[in-house]
């Protein structure tokens, strides 16, 4: 089904859209299957879901934090949930995604999905660890099918060093419980667990409060 076909009809994950977001939706899916032909954007195995298992999956860490503001989206990958949120704030008018991707294809590819659709962001071809330099401050941080919660914590820690009221929004699978007590040896921070209304047994992790513990 298309995205658009999917947002004008049911809505996206149950709740309404314009119809130029849905179109949005709709022309970032065929870009992505197009360029998906070249370059390995998701698991191949994904591909014959792309919008429930990636789009509208995607689109819950939105539907979660409406409010504008300044995201970061670290290793975006594919565009999700980047591209996503960058496209659901262009229905908004304000907020910007900052899609951080060291892959240079990939990262290609995110530059044309943004430019295409008019979504709200701006891709930046670096390490994670260098991203400070050029995204020194943000409100919130995604992050999907990227490393575990210790590791995650590790890499947001700079951003919520400067912000207090930092929020992280984390898609985690299954497994979500024991990376929480893993990552419990080394980090404080206050949680928030919201079950995907797309894949039983996943959650989205909202965070903030960061910071390591002492000792």
């Amino acid at each position: 089904m298309s995205a658009t076909g999917t947002s004008l009809g049911r809505g996206l994950n149950g709740k309404a859209v314009s119809r130029e977001t849905a179109e949005r939706l709709d022309h970032f899916a065929t870009l992505f299957s197009k360029w998906a032909k070249a370059i390995n954007l998701v698991a191949p195995s994904t591909l014959s879901d792309l919008w429930d298992r990636h789009i509208a999956d995607s689109a819950q860490i939105f539907q979660l934090q409406p409010a504008p503001g300044t995201w970061l989206d670290l290793g975006s990958g594919g565009g999700f949930p980047g591209v996503i949120t960058a496209i659901l704030l262009a229905q908004q008018g304000a907020g910007w995604v900052h899609l951080v991707e060291s892959n240079n294809k990939k990262a290609a590819f995110l530059r044309t999905a943004l430019a295409e659709t008019g979504a709200r962001g701006s891709v930046h071809a670096l390490r994670i660890e260098a991203a400070m330099d050029v995204v020194p401050a943000v409100d919130y941080v995604s992050a999907r099918a990227l490393a575990d919660l210790d590791g995650l914590l590790g890499l947001i820690n700079p951003w919520a060093e400067r912000n207090d009221k930092l929020k992280a929004y984390l898609h985690k699978g299954r497994d979500y419980q024991s990376e929480i007590d893993n990552s419990r040896r080394r980090w404080h921070y206050d949680l928030v667990i919201h079950d995907s209304v797309i894949e039983k047994d996943s959650v989205i992790l909202e965070i903030d409060g960061i910071r390591p513990l002492k000792g």
